[in-house]
């Protein structure tokens, strides 16, 4: 996987165990969504059983609005 599931599961509220030491999604792991558990199958076990929804999930890249916000400065110009 190219780290997709990383953030679609964020994106969905799903946790999310990743079978890496590291990963380019460090926001889903400071949020709680994802565990990074390695290679080890005692540490993925244990990540897996201890998988819960971290905070709520937040969008990283705005509500949704720019593009009406951009509109509006630019209409009133």
């Amino acid at each position: 996987d190219s780290g997709g599931v990383q953030k679609e599961a964020y994106w969905f509220g799903v946790p999310c165990v990743t079978l890496r030491d590291e990963t380019e999604w460090v926001d889903t792991v400071e949020s709680g969504w994802n565990v990074l558990a390695g290679t080890e199958a005692a540490q993925i076990m244990k990540a897996v059983k201890q998988a819960q929804p971290g905070s709520k999930v937040h969008n990283a890249y705005g509500d949704g609005q720019a593009a009406e916000r951009i509109v509006n400065l630019f209409s009133s110009v």
